[in-house]
């Protein structure tokens, strides 16, 4: 349904072609963003975190908790376990991991030790 005014096929093939690619490219730019909760640190570079999604059941229409679990990049070790982060998507760096940590947002408040003194 395309009119050709002018030049020959090939030109307007290549027309097509370059603005095909080019919306795939804006549509390629745009990441996946999350924020969720560390579970796991013990490997290096790497953590576990866990991200919360709220959705409305299909047919009974109650509220239900959905949980999904993404392994990140984590360049410098500076996320730990119970801290919240925000991460993002990138090209895969491994077979599961293909998310880095973007920032800490949130520190996790660290464990309570009351220490006894013996008499």
């Amino acid at each position: 349904m395309c009119k050709f005014v002018s030049g020959n096929l090939k030109t307007l093939h290549l027309y097509t072609l370059h603005s095909r690619a080019t919306k795939e490219r804006r549509e390629m730019g745009k990441r996946k963003g999350f924020i969720g909760t560390v579970i796991s640190d013990k490997m290096q570079k790497t953590i576990i975190v866990r991200i919360t999604h709220m959705s409305k059941h299909p047919k009974y229409g109650r509220i239900v908790k959905k949980y999904n679990k993404f392994k990140v990049h984590n360049e410098k070790n500076a996320a730990k376990i119970g801290d919240t982060v925000r991460i993002e998507e990138t090209r895969p760096l491994s077979k599961d991991k293909h998310f880095r940590l973007i920032e800490v947002m949130k520190k996790a408040q660290a464990p309570r030790v009351d220490i006894k003194e013996q008499i």
